[in-house]
């Protein structure tokens, strides 16, 4: 039983191998920000690379197996976004980043959220992603592990820490960049003149 699928093809199933994999990258993220507190920076690390796999090998099933899911499609971007909170959230407890950092980037999803809200609002669903936020996503989570690799291994702090520092910055300032984006689209649509239901232009023109 496949469950229902929407016009991108996912489905309404919850208990698929993907997601399972989603809600194990979910469990760990506690474990992850507990290890990042405690100076933990090895395990911290290995726990995110086993995220990392699993977020590879989640979406590669979801395809092979024809199993992608709505569910799904939620869970991935709340798994990175959390893992990044994470990450930001702990190295500031250490007093590594400034917890203006973590502001800026909580700030930014804050304001999405609102944006959600206010498309809801006026009868429509969240925006596509945008390129750019998915870019600046990346950055910011190839950026952060870049210099926890630096604290598990002081050698090598020297070429990791600004590396990673440029690489994070860069994707905080891209993630805000996205978000300026999301909300000059949200108020584009929510102008845009709603019909009767039914009608062709009643559906938001992607």
């Amino acid at each position: 039983m496949t469950g229902e699928r929407d016009g991108d093809g996912a489905s309404s199933r919850i208990w698929t191998i993907p997601n399972l994999l989603s809600l194990l990258r979910l469990a760990l993220v506690p474990v992850f920000l507990m290890l990042i507190v405690q100076g933990e920076d090895a395990w911290a690390l290995a726990v995110l690379i086993v995220s990392s796999l699993t977020d590879f090998l989640d979406g590669y099933l979801a395809r092979a197996l024809r199993q992608e899911s709505r569910l799904g499609q939620l869970l991935d971007p709340a798994a990175d976004r959390l893992y990044i909170f994470a990450a930001l959230i702990g190295l500031a407890w250490r007093e590594l980043v400034p917890w203006w950092i973590v502001a800026v980037i909580v700030a930014r999803d804050v304001m999405l959220l609102v944006l959600g809200v206010i498309l809801a609002n006026h009868g429509f669903g969240p925006l596509p992603v945008h390129q750019l936020g998915k870019i600046a996503t990346f950055a910011l989570f190839l950026g952060l592990p870049i210099i926890m690799l630096g604290l598990a291994f002081p050698a090598i702090a020297w070429i990791s820490e600004p590396i990673g520092w440029a690489i994070a910055l860069w994707g905080a300032f891209l993630y805000w960049w996205a978000g300026i984006i999301y909300a000059i689209e949200t108020l584009r649509v929510i102008r845009i003149p709603r019909l009767e239901p039914g009608t062709q232009s009643d559906t938001l023109e992607r």
